[in-house]
């Protein structure tokens, strides 16, 4: 698309929000229709760096920005450099702990790729006939700011009343840890983003999750006061599980990152494979990018049979591409399918490479393993046996086995046992799997 063409925006867009339960609220939902069918309208929603990485929690946030941006409008995605530092109270019950520059540095370097990994920008937004997206950080017009010039031209034109009826900042106040005046700030600042935005880049609708409602209304009423402009709000409901716990968590506590280095994409797959029935469409609706139809084809499959799982499998199947990519989700589906009981000679070495990383194993001299009590030794340095008096028994009573094969006790390991990768995959009974890797020719 040549830089200057403005795409037809989809008419549609708001409808499909409404289907995938993506609208909680919205300041006015007939007049935001309106202005998304006159042309493209700019919009954007905040992430805060608060961890080295997003986590699942974020993952509507830049879908929706993803859904927009489909859909023919101009998005913004705004890292919160400045607003990290001092921290969103919404629906907190404790204050955070304040970022210093170099953490904040930290935070940014992580999260900054995964903002540019879910939007087109420049040359990928022309090959997709999209407008590009920007990237902004709000420090850039905020750590320069004075105090007192703060005070006077944003301050002034919210008052306390207005900040003390926000749900955020009530449920803080009623706790016995309060509400600090740095935190009591925090709406200020979203606000003055939001008005910032509608001046110079032609802002005017932000998006976030539903407890940041009257953080985002403060920034409408922020641009009629200044600038006598009009900006629009749309909230989503939270991710929650049925209990209304907030997703972000797996079912063993592990926080679900998009960083592949905080959460190997493996225990990221296997995170939406442990769904439960009731979540599906749901998730399938809000952290996909699959149609609605498809969606149904999708649930009405697993409905008529629900122990194969297929609505998790193709929930985790997605997820993984969305945030991994297609390579990382092969190895984390064939990977899994070993775990239980797929057959391993069908695995790539990128599979088996995942599953030395998730299960315990070790490495051993492929001289040392090829020799006549090698594999003996192997399950001692996988930790399948605590000694080679009981790797024996082991053998004697039939309980090992060697890439699916079930072991006898004169076993003696060979070339051809050897898997892409340098790899073997070794059991001890049904459900204990260990991956030892060769050395050496």
């Amino acid at each position: 698309m040549a830089n200057d063409a403005v795409p037809t925006v989809d008419p549609g867009l708001l409808d499909d929000l409404e289907a995938r339960g993506l609208i909680h609220d919205t300041t006015d939902l007939d007049r935001l229709r309106s202005r998304l069918l006159e042309g493209p309208i700019t919009v954007y929603v905040g992430f805060d760096p608060t961890a080295a990485s997003l986590h699942v929690g974020n993952l509507i946030g830049l879908l929706t920005l993803r859904r927009f941006q489909d859909a023919g409008h101009k998005v913004i995605s705004l890292a919160g450099g400045a607003t990290g530092m001092v921290g969103d109270p919404s629906g907190r019950s404790s204050e955070r702990n304040l970022l210093d520059d170099d953490g904040l540095a930290a935070n940014l370097a992580g999260i900054v790729p995964q903002l540019r990994q879910f939007l087109r920008f420049e040359d990928d937004a022309a090959a997709a006939g999209v407008l590009p997206a920007k990237l902004l950080d709000n420090r850039a017009w905020t750590v320069g700011q004075p105090m007192l010039q703060f005070l006077r031209d944003i301050g002034k034109h919210v008052t306390v009343n207005q900040m003390l009826a926000k749900d955020s900042v009530k449920s803080r106040l009623d706790s016995t840890d309060g509400l600090t005046y740095t935190e009591f700030s925090y709406m200020l600042l979203q606000a003055m983003d939001f008005a910032w935005l509608y001046a110079n880049e032609g802002c005017e609708l932000q998006m976030g999750g539903s407890d940041q409602w009257g953080n985002i209304v403060t920034g409408c009423d922020l641009i009629r006061k200044i600038h006598g402009g009009s900006g629009f709000a749309l909230t989503w409901p939270l991710l929650t599980k049925a209990d209304g716990e907030k997703y972000g968590k797996t079912a063993g506590g592990e926080t679900i990152w998009l960083s592949a280095e905080m959460m190997s994409p493996y225990r990221f797959y296997q995170a939406w494979i442990q769904v439960e029935d009731d979540e599906l469409r749901k998730l399938l609706a809000q952290l996909t990018l699959l149609s609605i139809t498809e969606i149904d084809e999708v649930m009405t499959e697993h409905d008529e049979a629900p122990h194969l799982r297929v609505g998790q499998r193709r929930l985790a199947h997605e997820l993984t591409t969305i945030v991994h990519g297609p390579e990382a989700t092969a190895a984390a589906v064939g990977a899994s399918a070993a775990v239980f009981g797929a057959p391993v000679a069908d695995l790539d070495a990128a599979a088996l490479a995942v599953l030395a990383d998730e299960l315990p194993g070790g490495a051993l001299d492929r001289d040392e393993l090829m020799s006549t009590d090698g594999l003996i030794t192997a399950l001692v340095t996988v930790g399948a046996a605590k000694s080679r008096s009981e790797a024996g028994r082991l053998l004697d009573q039939n309980g090992i086995s060697v890439n699916d094969e079930k072991a006898a006790s004169d076993r003696v390991i060979g070339e051809s046992d050897v898997l892409p990768g340098d790899f073997l995959i070794l059991r001890r009974g049904r459900k204990q799997a260990f991956v030892l890797r060769t050395q050496g020719k």
